[in-house]
């Protein structure tokens, strides 16, 4: 019995060192196997609803700047200096709980006659739904010159600065 204990356990401590956490990725969601990334809708030629998931390492200051990074790519792309955000939105899913999960028990049970028993159950459950992942979307206008709204970012200088996420 002591020689499968020690299988089981090795068994469900190699699977919880496979299981890794999604890594968050500057590339567009559709190209990754999490869902991780960037995401965008144009809403009209100078407005676009942009959204960025990370994974449950990243934190919210580094998905909205990652967001932010691709607003600033839509503006200069489309010709546009600046860009203005005009609503935000901060969603949270999953949870920061491991994946993989391992449990036990031990039980004994007795009978007549003096017969005795012992079991051991070792179960592993893998869930990679449960991942945490971080969104935050925002809808930004474009605009060239000015006059430029107070809140205004310029789209060069984000696009220049906000790359990998900071520690």
């Amino acid at each position: 019995m002591r020689p499968a204990l020690i299988f089981a356990t090795l068994a469900a401590a190699t699977l919880a060192a496979c299981a890794t956490a999604p890594s968050t990725v500057y590339a567009p969601a559709s190209s990754t196997a999490n869902g991780t990334g960037y995401e965008d809708i144009r809403i009209e030629s100078d407005r676009w609803r942009v959204s960025f998931t990370g994974a449950g390492e990243a934190s919210e200051a580094q998905v909205e700047r990652l967001a932010l990074r691709r607003a600033a790519e839509l503006a200069l792309t489309n010709g546009y200096d600046w860009f203005e955000v005009v609503d935000r939105r901060v969603g949270e899913e999953g949870s920061d709980r491991s994946p993989v999960r391992v449990g036990g028990s031990v039980g004994r049970s007795w009978g007549s006659g003096g017969f005795s028993g012992t079991g051991v159950g070792i179960g592993v459950s893998l869930s990679p739904g449960q991942q945490a992942r971080r969104t935050v979307s925002l809808e930004i206008i474009a605009g060239t010159g000015e006059p430029r709204p107070d809140r205004a970012y310029d789209a060069v200088t984000v696009a220049g600065g906000m790359g990998a996420p900071q520690p």
